[in-house]
Parts: structure tokens; sequence; C-alpha cells
């Protein structure tokens, strides 16, 4: 009576081991393989293109952010130590050659006026010499103004001008710097290097700081470290630039068999396929496949049509790229591509790692006929 019985489970366990290896969709994976990613390419009628990367590719791929400051930034010349700005403060002294002079008291022929502000009109106030104009003249040539102006009335004066730091000739920095604040361009402070190094320098990695500088309603950006590759860049500052440091903000996402999945920041300028890889702990060696390296990309119609080698796509287009590294020049090819932000990296599992999960799905199966074998013989023999 319990024969048929043990006959029926075993079917039933045999018969989900065939279904499940007839199915391999059912079992566990990263993500799509090879074969379903190439089933959603607009050439069999899904919405991505998949192109396989050669030079051709990699040519027309490997656009990169270009930072740099405009013209007028760079042909903006230093603005002289000594000019005076609206906004600035200046210090005077003069000394009359009288004891009873017009400004000093009897005990002293030496008047000090201390932070005298240039006005939005870029003028100062004197007593006895009256309103002059400051801005656009040195601190020489208003020392002469007011010399002049007092000897008028009284002998022989002699006037000392000094510039003090103002708000017409300070520049703010903020972001990744070493003491954010607000700085007096002085001599040795006239361009953006010197300020910067003046602030205490960054205080991120040299090779992903990028630096902004805000000037009324303009703003420009360059790398760091191209102010020294490139001595334009090195641009002169003005009073009220606001100087922004911060680090480059590019990601991109690695998904799949490989050694970390995350969102992973840029810490270089570019970056190639195969250091993107390198940075996430490689390939798996038991479960990836080298053929399938896929990035995933929105790419723009310009860079699409080129790649494609068409001039009818408008608008943004989803591109998979495939590199393969078993073949000869594959290394080579994931070298040149340049991985761009957003981009997403993706590896697909090999084919025999699926057929292990088979295997050992059937193996699970195998034990559980086993066991209700035995279950059912010991129920049989009670």
């Amino acid at each position: 009576m319990k024969t048929p019985t043990i006959r029926w489970v075993r079917s039933v366990a045999l018969l989900s081991i065939a279904l499940m290896v007839a199915s391999c969709s059912v079992l566990p994976q990263v993500g799509p393989n090879k074969r379903q990613i190439y089933s959603g390419s607009v050439q069999r009628s899904g919405d991505a293109f998949v192109v396989s990367v050669n030079d051709r590719v990699t040519r027309a791929t490997s656009v990169q952010p270009a930072l740099g400051f405009s013209e007028k930034f760079k042909n903006a010349g230093r603005v002289g130590s000594d000019t005076i700005r609206p906004g600035d403060t200046l210090g005077l002294t003069i000394w009359e050659n009288v004891d009873d002079g017009l400004l000093a008291g009897e005990a002293s022929n030496q008047t000090i006026l201390e932070e005298v502000q240039v006005d939005g009109s870029g003028f100062i106030f004197v007593p006895y010499a009256g309103r002059i104009r400051a801005a656009g003249n040195s601190p020489e040539s208003i020392r002469r103004i007011i010399t002049a102006k007092l000897d008028e009335q009284t002998p022989d004066p002699q006037v000392q001008v000094r510039r003090l730091a103002g708000d017409g000739s300070t520049v703010s920095l903020v972001g990744a710097i070493g003491a954010q604040g607000v700085y007096p361009i002085e001599r040795p402070t006239r361009t953006l290097a010197a300020m910067l190094s003046a602030a205490g320098g960054l205080t991120i990695p040299a090779e992903v700081a990028q630096i902004t500088v805000i000037r009324g309603e303009e703003r420009s950006k360059v790398w760091f470290q191209d102010l020294y590759k490139h001595s334009e860049f090195d641009i002169a500052l003005r009073g009220g630039d606001r100087i922004l440091v911060e680090q480059d903000s590019r990601a991109f996402t690695a998904l799949g068999a490989t050694g970390a999945q995350a969102r992973v920041t840029f810490e270089t300028q570019t970056l190639s396929a195969i250091e993107a890889i390198a940075t996430v702990g490689g390939l798996i060696s038991s479960t990836s496949d080298p053929t399938g390296v896929f990035i995933l990309r929105n790419e723009p119609a310009e860079i699409a049509n080129q790649v494609l080698s068409r001039n009818d796509l408008i608008g943004d287009q989803r591109l998979i790229y495939v590199l393969d590294l078993t073949k000869p020049n594959g290394m080579f090819m994931a070298r040149d591509f340049s991985v761009r932000d957003q981009d997403t990296l993706y590896v697909t599992e090999a084919p025999f790692a699926q057929w292990s999960k088979v295997i050992g799905a059937m193996t699970g199966a195998l034990g559980v006929v086993s066991t209700v074998d035995s279950a059912s013989a010991a129920l049989g023999g009670g």
C-alpha cells in the first residue's frame, strides 16, 4: 500500500527538478545576463543601442567636461595694490609746520585720521581739504591732492596716506579651504593661487578639487591642478570676488559580478573603464564573465550619431557599451574607454555560475527526494 505513495512523491520531486532546470530564470542572479541585455537592444525592438567598443567608439565618446575660466576672467589685468576703490579704508596722518595748526591742537602738530572710508561714489572727506576723489588714485596721488588743498591754509603741510583693507578690496573664500573667511587683496595676494595659499590651502585631494570664482553675475570654474599647469588660469582677483573650493561630485555606479556594488565618486579628472573596474575591487574570478562588461549611459544625440554612424537621432539616447576583456586588445579598449558622470558599470555572471546554481538546486532537490524515501521507508517499516 505504501509503494505507490513513495513513487508518487518521488515523481513530484523529480518533476520539480526538471522544471527548475528548464527555467533558469527562477534561479537567483545579480542582474540580467548577456542574453537578456541583448534582447533589450534597439536591434531587437528594445529601447537601448548595444555597441561593442572599438577605437572609433573610444574616440567618439572621449568627451570630458572642460573646465576653465572665461576669456573675460583671464584677460582681466592685475589690479595694482595701491589703486583705491569704493569701499576701501584709508588712514591719514597730517603734520603742520606751526604750533597751533588747523587740525592739530596746541600740544601737538600731528593729526591722525584713522579709518577714513571711501564712499560708494569714490570720495573721502578731509577737514579743511574738503571732498576729495580717492577711487582710481593711488595713496601717493591722494597725498599730493590733500597736500595741495591744505597748503593754501597752513604752511608746508606734510601728509601720509595709508591704504587699509576695506570692503572694496576683499574677497571671500568658502568650502574645502584651510581657513574660510574674508581676505584683503594685497600685493602678495592679487592672484587666485596666491589667495588660496594665504587662506591655508586645500583640505581635499588636489586631483579632485574644483575652484569656482563668482564675480557679480558671472561665474567660472577650473580644476585646481590647472592653476599650475596653465598660467593663464591664475587670474587676477577683483574686490568682491567669491571663491568656492569644492570636491568633484561626479560618480559612477558599479553593479553585478564585481568586487563591490556601490556608487563611487571619481578620484581623478579622467577615469577609464579599466580603472573603474579596479576601483571596485575588480572582477570576481569565480563568477564574473569577462566578455560581459557593460557601460550604460544616456548619450547626447551628437555623440550617439557619431557612435552609430547616423545623423537622424534627436535627444539623449540610451547606449550600452560592451567590453570583451578576453579579446587580444580587450584590456587596451577598457583602458582607453572613458567612464563619465552617472555611468553604470555592470558585469554579468559567467554562464557556468548559473549552471552551478542549477546543480546546487538539483543536489538540494535530490536530497529532498532521498529524505522522502527514507521517511517513507521508515513509515512503511513501522
